[in-house]
């Protein structure tokens, strides 16, 4: 592959990998940063038994003799011999954290592993997708139309798995479609860096913006000005593609700008917000190719059957819907969700499934439903809060939800999971969270085969 931006070399460097995860967030710098050279050292507060099928997939490299795990506080003393510091993007307001702080104090280079993928590739072949919501579906919406129209694409960045192990797959006529938190913005353009400014993606797309992530910026502001600095960086030969909501960024960028306002209609995926991130999707394409048949672009993005979690038609029994909306964590996302469904059933036939762990977000908007749906049944360390009405339920868990759902639903009704809530409360991630919603669905409603399609 042609990489670019190799100011630094981490063979025979002394690293020190901040944050495992008990799902491997870690594990593919710590693969990479061996097969490198480097001597690495993974600390992680949490104990081997949680992290014990992270550690599991690291298991053939201690034979290395160049890798060490360290359980319990992240203490100064870990970084006497460190030469470098990959910190986890998990880590929130990292500017206030002490040990991160120290690093920089003693002269360590403090990095993150989509900053190290992000300097092996071209940014002239980068489609950057962010946003409030939308962005996952968006970026794949766009590696979709790619692949279809027969050009060699990478999907990769926020939307899980390692950039990283993915690295020899890239060569020049690779487009690398990166969804992007704004955190990892934080991390790439606006914290600075001891290496080389970086240069921003060919075309970056915003799809929209929404309060969310307080827990992790401290406030709004800086949560917007993270997202905000993915077009400021923008060099003038770029394109930036906005929402129309967020005409005023405009003026933030050098890039060419192109507002995304029309709808891209009869989209597979349901919902107005869907046929917005589908038109947003096409302009992402269409700026960074020469196709002459557009046609091809819309049709294939009309095709894409969506992403598990985002609002999917998971299981449908009883002629009663399951739709698997798991990934929804801000009340916004629920919001368009129950505006999704409401364009094919009566709000009175959704029953709504809310409720988790606290990010700091105004969940008035979720409550307020309450007099609008057929049930709200609401979960988790914010369901007493939500369960307003008569229709709310406080069921604490997601089980006790889906029976009473069940039992509620009629045919021809909808049982809706869009949380609007962070999951971790009762819930390692969003994806478990959902996974269980399918296996209820299906275990509860006695697995009765409709003629819809599941």
């Amino acid at each position: 592959m042609n990489t670019i931006n190799t100011e630094y070399s981490f063979a025979n460097k002394r690293v020190i990998v901040m944050g495992l995860g008990r799902f491997g967030g870690g594990v593919g710098v710590t693969r990479w940063l061996i097969n490198q050279g480097a001597n690495v050292l993974v600390t992680d507060q949490a104990d081997a038994d949680t992290l014990a099928s992270s550690i599991e997939q690291l298991a053939d490299l201690f034979s290395t003799q160049r890798l060490e795990v360290v359980h319990g506080s992240h203490t100064n003393a870990l970084l006497e011999r460190a030469e470098v510091l990959i910190v986890n993007p998990a880590v929130s307001m990292p500017w206030k954290n002490p040990f991160i702080n120290h690093a920089r104090a003693i002269g360590v280079l403090v990095t993150t592993e989509i900053e190290i993928a992000y300097r092996q590739l071209d940014p002239l072949n980068i489609i950057a997708v962010t946003g409030s919501a939308g962005k996952s579906t968006t970026s794949a919406m766009i590696h979709h139309a790619l692949k279809t129209i027969g050009r060699k694409t990478i999907l990769a960045g926020n939307i899980g798995g390692s950039l990283l192990s993915q690295l020899e797959e890239i060569d020049d006529e690779t487009t690398v479609v990166l969804e992007l938190s704004s955190a990892m913005i934080y991390w790439l353009w606006e914290r600075g860096s001891a290496l080389p400014t970086l240069q921003g993606p060919q075309v970056a797309c915003i799809t929209n913006y929404m309060p969310n992530h307080l827990d992790w910026h401290g406030c709004e502001t800086h949560y917007q000005d993270s997202k905000k600095q993915l077009i400021s960086i923008l060099p003038a030969d770029s394109v930036a593609i906005l929402d129309s909501s967020l005409r005023s960024w405009a003026s933030l960028t050098k890039a060419t700008v192109q507002l995304s306002q029309e709808l891209v209609p009869d989209c597979a995926t349901p919902g107005k917000h869907n046929a917005i991130n589908a038109a947003m999707a096409v302009l992402g394409v269409f700026s960074c190719t020469q196709i002459e048949d557009q046609k091809i672009v819309v049709e294939a993005i009309q095709e894409f059957a969506g992403l598990p979690h985002r609002l999917n038609l998971c299981h449908c029994a009883n002629d009663i819907k399951f739709y698997n909306d798991s990934k929804s964590t801000v009340p916004q996302a629920t919001l368009l969700a129950v505006d999704a469904i409401a364009e094919h059933v009566p709000r009175k036939r959704i029953h709504l499934i809310v409720g988790g762990a606290e990010k700091g977000s105004d969940l008035s908007s979720i409550a307020a439903l309450h007099d609008q749906l057929a049930g709200l049944y609401t979960i988790g360390k914010t369901g007493h809060s939500l369960a307003q009405g008569p229709i709310a339920n406080d069921c604490q868990t997601l089980e006790n939800a889906m029976m009473r759902a069940i039992k509620a639903a009629n045919p021809g009704d909808v049982i809706l999971l869009s949380p609007g809530c962070a999951s971790w409360d009762q819930f390692t991630n969003y994806e478990q969270r959902g996974d269980r919603f399918v296996v209820l669905a299906k275990q509860l409603a006695q697995s009765t085969i409709c003629s819809c399609k599941s």
